[in-house]
């Protein structure tokens, strides 16, 4: 089945030659010049799907390298020049200008792309009007030779030529998509970032798709000057890019055959509607959106989503530990990785200062912190994705200020919080990408079959049991984790950083990931972890490093960690706020507000919330604490309807609203002020806060409401018409309360309204809020500072990896030693 599967596209392109040499031959002049432009717009397109089908660039500037192409052709054989030689001087002379076309193009992307292309393609219409002596200006050159060959007609020379040149395309395009160059191009497109961190350099991926492309279509732009016998430049209108576009967009972009379909509908189709000339670009745009609409991906990708199955391939149930042990000691003794006083500023936030550390190998070192510590910027400083402004970073050689792809041959990979696979390639294609380590290789090279041993070997190792030739995207999340691990595990690094791994696995997968990296460690990998779940960070460390707000505050052994006051303090939110208490104990009515049971929430693999139960009654502040990775901010999105609940019920004023819409949710008097605050960057604070009412659906006083808004919060008064994306965090934060009060909620969810604050900040918000508590505002709060949260709320519930573990009053929790415990872990057995 293999390799009839291999074989069927050599087959039908076999075919598919012998049908064009036998059409040249028995087609009359006008039907053989339709099928000789068929097969050049053919080879336009197989050009075009290299740059937009593998590379996921756009260009509508491709008419341009076809009348350079034409040009070229045109002019070397009116000066003597045989065929055969002007036409890859012409594809030289177009795959150049691609080639320099691209570095100031691919300094942008999308709708910036597109116009950088746009302006080429009149550029050099516009260049063939004004360089009139050697173009003959709007009059063109005329005369142009025919080819001769063995006294067969020209006509019929230059349809099997264009036919030959068609047949090549389709085959190169074959084995360039399959090679190693190939599966860069797909890689980059996919994610950028993931390919830098494989040891990609996308500027010089993106550069060659551009030339090849543009290669390809110069050659075809070569073929149609003697076949035209006249140029000119109105022999190249700007409406023919956007239909080569059209072309392979319409046939299925990335597909061998989309080019050929597509092909024949930009040209065919015009020949029958030749009664309607004038409507062409209409029908063609109408062609597009219906196609769009029906097959996003295309003709052929529509038809082999639905038809075409991948091959049946599991990892081996054996491992082969000696040749696994192999790959990843390839580089050589490491000494491990030291980083020195690394430090970066962004603007005038410092996001890390004086960090230090030695991961030895064969070790695992965490890097540990609260929200905002600054965990992740210190691994992009590491794996180059920032360039620290002090320090120095060295594994074996200096790294510190390299570019990422550079940092990644050097020996350092990673894996991210949210995973970056390459979606659309399958998951043995993810690992053999990144087996190259980086290098484009020899053109058309294939993996080997001992690289698919070792592929198939990695994914076992990370305990992935799944097809391997599968689309990376169709994947489930815990299949994701164990992917990507696996794909940095194939670039054979001397570290792995791993950036949250644990993020939504069950406590099963979790502890088969401790296993896996006690396992990596022995093979003598220095790892690096950044991870919330303190159980895991605990069970598998050699030494933690602690940050916090950017800044070392401790290192050392796990055991030694756990019990330092400053870490505690970092983590419960160590703080001299004092919040102004309740003249009176909360004592309303004790008909919930709110009321969840046994409430369930995943994101497509294990739950994050498991069996939640929570109660808000009226007037009561409630608070949610946890460590980060908890399930806190899932909850207060589930409530608010922007994330629908796996299971349970959530009752609002006794009515169920589990199932119903975020802004019917909202309409029913429940308001989110979310994380990261979230304020309309471009309008003006008044605005915003007139927004917040929209969900009241009657009429209110506005100019009352602001105004008492800017009583609790005096600081926006002078600042009520400038745009809120210019404030400070801080006050963006009381933009966004204030913004959540104007729907006169029946409660309020603040989720995580501190976090970035600085401690001036934090307590004149914590004030604000004390006071809408003592007013009477139901409030379900959620902050990981728990001190901070305990000093203004009546009761709170602490939650660990999903489940609370204890619900009691906040004065109670203040004194509680256990709470430390559900924010630093206790470990798994490994």
């Amino acid at each position: 089945m293999k390799n009839l599967k291999t074989l069927a596209a050599p087959a039908f392109i076999a075919l598919l030659a012998v049908l064009c040499g036998g059409l040249a031959f028995t087609l009359d002049s006008y039907s053989l010049l339709v099928f000789t432009l068929c097969a050049l717009a053919a080879v336009v397109g197989v050009g075009l799907n290299i740059l937009i089908g593998l590379s996921g660039q756009i260009s509508f500037g491709h008419i341009a390298f076809y009348a350079i192409g034409a040009y070229v052709s045109a002019l070397l054989t009116m000066a003597g020049w045989p065929l055969w030689l002007a036409l890859p001087i012409a594809g030289v002379v177009c795959g150049l200008t691609g080639a320099l076309l691209a570095i100031p193009a691919l300094r942008v992307s999308g709708p910036y792309l597109a116009m950088i292309t746009i302006a080429f393609a009149f550029v050099v219409h516009h260049s063939l009007i004004e360089w009139r002596d050697v173009t003959g200006g709007s009059n063109g050159l005329m005369g142009i030779p025919l080819p001769e060959f063995a006294g067969l007609d020209p006509a019929i020379l230059l349809a099997l030529s264009a036919a030959g040149l068609m047949i090549g395309a389709l085959l190169f395009y074959r084995r360039l998509s399959h090679s190693g160059w190939g599966k860069a191009l797909r890689a980059v497109k996919a994610s950028e970032i993931a390919a830098r961190s494989l040891g990609f350099n996308p500027v010089i991926s993106k550069t060659l798709a551009f030339a090849l492309s543009a290669a390809l279509t110069g050659l075809a732009g070569g073929l149609l000057a003697p076949l035209l016998m006249f140029i000119n430049p109105e022999s190249f209108p700007f409406s023919q890019s956007i239909l080569f576009v059209l072309a392979v967009i319409v046939g299925g972009s990335g597909r061998l055959f989309g080019p050929l379909i597509g092909a024949l509908l930009i040209v065919l189709v015009p020949e029958l509607l030749s009664d309607f000339a004038e409507y062409r670009l209409l029908i063609f745009s109408v062609l597009l959106l219906v196609v769009l609409w029906i097959a996003p991906n295309g003709l052929l990708g529509a038809l082999a989503r639905r038809w075409v199955k991948p091959e049946h391939l599991l990892p081996p149930t054996h491992i082969d530990q000696q040749r696994i042990a192999a790959h990843l000691r390839s580089r050589g003794p490491v000494s491990g990785l030291r980083v020195t006083n690394i430090g970066i500023r962004f603007g005038g936030v410092q996001a890390a200062q004086g960090v230090s550390l030695h991961a030895p190998a064969g070790s695992i070192t965490s890097i540990i912190g609260p929200n905002g510590a600054g965990k992740t910027t210190v691994l992009n400083m590491i794996s180059g994705f920032y360039a620290p402004d002090s320090g120095q970073i060295e594994l074996q050689q200096p790294l510190a200020g390299l570019p990422a792809w550079r940092s990644a041959r050097a020996g350092i990979a990673r894996t991210y919080q949210t995973t970056l696979l390459f979606g659309e390639m399958s998951v043995l294609d993810n690992l053999l990408v990144a087996m190259q380590k980086g290098r484009l290789g020899l053109p058309f090279s294939l993996a080997s079959d001992a690289q698919r041993s070792l592929a198939l070997d990695l994914l076992a190792l990370v305990g992935y049991r799944g097809e391997v030739n599968i689309a990376a995207e169709d994947l489930p999340h815990v299949d994701r984790r164990l992917v990507e691990i696996a794909r940095a595990l194939a670039t054979a690094p001397a570290v792995l950083l791993l950036d949250e791994p644990a993020a939504g696995l069950s406590r099963r997968d979790t502890d088969a990931l401790a296993v896996l990296l006690r396992k990596l460690a022995d093979f003598g990998l220095t790892v690096i972890l950044v991870e919330h779940d303190m159980a895991l960070v605990m069970a598998v460390s050699e030494h933690l490093l602690v940050l916090d707000a950017g800044k070392p505050i401790a290192s050392g052994p796990p055991a030694q960690i756990r019990q330092n006051p400053q870490v505690i303090a970092a983590y419960l939110g160590g703080t001299d706020y004092q919040a102004t208490p309740r003249a009176h104990n909360w004592d309303g009515s004790r008909d919930a507000r709110l009321y969840v049971k046994d409430l369930v929430i995943d994101y497509g693999a294990s739950a994050v919330v498991d069996k939640v139960n929570l109660l808000v009654n009226p007037g009561e502040l409630v608070a949610i604490l946890g460590a980060n990775g908890a399930g806190k901010s899932s909850i207060l999105q589930c409530l608010a309807g922007l994330h629908r609940a796996s299971g349970g019920s959530i009752l609002l004023n006794n009515e169920n609203i589990e199932q119903a819409s975020a802004s019917t949710i909202a309409a029913k008097g429940l308001a989110l002020v979310p994380e990261g605050r979230q304020v309309f960057p471009y309008l003006s604070v008044r605005d915003n806060l007139l927004l917040g009412g929209y969900s009241r659906g009657e009429a209110f006083d506005a100019a009352a409401e602001i105004e008492a808004i800017l009583q609790r919060f005096p600081r926006l008064r002078d600042r009520i018409d400038n745009p809120a994306g210019l404030l400070s965090g801080g006050e963006q934060q009381m933009v966004a309360v204030g913004r959540g009060l104007m729907a006169k909620p029946t409660i309020l969810l603040l989720d995580e309204p501190s976090l970035g604050l600085s401690p001036a900040m934090i307590g004149e918000l914590y004030d604000a809020l004390a006071a809408l508590r003592d007013e009477g505002v139901t409030i379900l709060l959620v902050d990981q500072m728990a001190n901070l949260a305990l000093q203004v709320a009546d009761r709170a519930y602490v939650l660990e990896t999903g489940r609370i573990v204890k619900a009691a009053s906040a004065a109670e929790l203040r004194n509680d030693t256990e709470l430390a415990a559900a924010y630093l872990g206790e470990g798994v057995s490994v």
